[in-house]
C-alpha cells in the first residue's frame, strides 16, 4: 500500500450523507411554525419586523451538526441574519424539546459578529415567515412528517441558494438537512474557534491529554463501522469487511513508520466493539477512552439509548483526535473526523475512488507527490 501525498488544502470530493426519515416534533411547538403567514408571525413573541433568521436544525451525529452549522453560519454572516441553533430531538437525548447544543457546548451570544440564539428559549420563540425552502410555508398539519425525498430536495435548494451568492426574500431560512461540503473551510474553522465544549467536558479532555498524549507522538485512528446501521455513503469502504480491517492495520503500520518527534502511541476511536477487538489483536499497545458500546449490529453510538454520556464521549474523542500528531480517517467520508482533518498536522486518508490507496496530507506540503 503506497502513500499519495497531497496538499492539506486540496479540494475534497463531495460526499452526501443520507438522513433517516425524520418525524418532526409537533409543529405547534416547533421553533418554525409552518403555515404562519408573514403578518401574523411578526406579531408573535420573538418575531420582529426587521429581524431575519437562519435556523440550523440537526438531530444527527455531532460531526454533521457542526459542519452543517458552519454552512448555516456562513449564510447568516453573508446576509446579515441572526443564527438559531436548534438541535432539539437530538439523537443523543431522549427529551424531544431539549436543545442539545447547550447540553454539550457553552452557550454563545454571537459568532464572529453574527447574533446567536442557542438555548431552550427557542421553545417559546416563533419566527417570521415567509420561509425558505418553500415547504415550510405549508399548513402545520401537513408538516408532521418529512420523507427522505423532501429532506434531500431541501438540501439541494439550500445548496443552490448558498452557491448563488444571493439572499432569499424569506424572513426565515430553515437549514434542516445535511450541509456537509456547503461552506468554505474558514467557516468551519470559525465555528470551532467560537464554540467550546462544556467546561466539565473540556476538563476531561485536558486531563486525558496531559496523562496520555502530551509525552508522545500520538497516531489517532478513527474507524467508522456503523455496527448494523445503514452507513450509506460509507458503504463502499466496508464492501469487504476483512479487507477493510486489513487496510486500517496497513495504514497504522505506515503511520508508525513515518518520522516522529516523540515515542509513538496509537489511539483508537470506533463505534464497534468488534473493530476494537480486531485492531487490538493486531496492535496490543493501542489505547482507547473507556465508553459504552451498543450491542453488536445494534446501530451507531449516537443513540439516545446511551444517554447524554454518549454525546460527551463523542466530544471527548472528537477533540482528542484533533490534538493527535497523525490522524487516520477510515472512511474519510465521516464528518466525525472533520475537526481533526482541519487541525491535525498530518492526516492519512483512503482514496475515495480506490480505498486501497493511502493519501498522506501534511500541512507543510505544497503539491501532490506520488510515491
Amino acid at each position: 500500500m503506497k502513500f499519495y501525498r497531497r496538499n492539506a488544502r486540496a479540494a475534497q470530493a463531495q460526499t452526501i450523507t443520507s438522513a433517516k426519515t425524520i418525524c418532526e416534533v409537533s409543529p405547534m411547538t416547533s421553533l418554525v411554525q409552518p403555515g404562519v403567514r408573514k403578518k401574523e408571525a411578526m406579531q408573535m413573541p420573538g418575531g420582529a419586523k426587521n429581524d431575519r433568521f437562519v435556523v440550523s436544525r440537526r438531530r444527527t451525529g455531532l460531526g454533521d451538526c457542526l459542519w452543517s452549522l458552519a454552512a448555516a453560519w456562513r449564510f447568516a454572516e453573508r446576509t446579515g441574519r441572526k443564527l438559531v441553533i436548534d438541535w432539539r430531538g437530538s439523537c443523543y437525548l431522549d427529551q424531544p424539546f431539549t436543545n442539545a447544543f447547550p447540553v454539550f457546548f457553552e452557550p454563545v451570544q454571537e459568532i464572529a459578529g453574527v447574533k446567536v440564539i442557542c438555548d431552550d428559549q427557542i421553545n417559546q420563540h416563533s419566527f417570521p415567515g415567509p420561509f425558505f425552502p418553500a415547504w415550510w410555508n405549508r399548513p402545520a398539519i401537513d408538516c408532521a412528517y418529512r420523507p427522505d425525498e423532501q429532506i434531500f430536495r431541501e438540501r439541494d435548494e439550500l445548496d443552490q441558494l448558498f452557491q448563488s451568492g444571493r439572499d432569499s426574500d424569506a424572513n426565515t431560512v430553515v437549514c434542516d438537512a445535511c450541509l456537509m461540503w456547503r461552506c468554505d473551510e474558514e467557516a468551519e474553522r470559525e465555528i470551532f474557534r467560537s464554540i467550546k465544549p462544556r467546561s466539565e467536558v473540556q476538563a476531561r479532555i485536558d486531563a486525558i491529554f496531559r496523562e496520555r498524549f502530551a509525552s508522545y507522538s500520538v497516531i489517532g485512528i478513527h474507524v467508522r463501522h456503523g455496527n448494523g446501521e445503514d452507513i450509506m455513503g460509507h458503504a463502499p469502504y466496508w464492501a469487504d469487511p476483512e479487507r477493510a480491517l486489513q487496510q486500517v492495520c496497513n495504514a497504522i503500520d505506515k503511520a508508525k513508520a513515518l518520522p516522529h518527534a516523540k515515542p509513538v502511541r496509537a489511539f483508537l476511536c470506533t463505534d464497534s466493539a468488534l473493530v476494537l477487538e480486531k485492531v487490538s489483536a493486531m496492535f496490543p499497545d493501542v489505547f482507547t477512552i473507556p465508553k459504552r458500546f451498543q450491542a453488536a449490529q445494534a446501530g451507531p453510538l449516537h443513540s439516545s439509548a446511551l444517554g447524554a454520556e454518549g454525546g460527551f464521549s463523542a466530544l471527548i474523542e472528537m477533540y482528542l483526535l484533533a490534538r493527535c500528531d497523525t490522524v487516520i480517517r477510515f472512511p474519510p467520508t465521516s464528518a466525525f473526523t472533520r475537526y481533526a482533518r482541519l487541525l491535525a498536522p498530518r492526516v492519512i486518508e483512503f482514496d475515495l475512488n480506490d480505498p486501497s490507496r493511502l493519501i498522506l496530507i501534511e500541512e507543510a506540503s505544497k503539491e501532490l507527490v506520488v510515491s
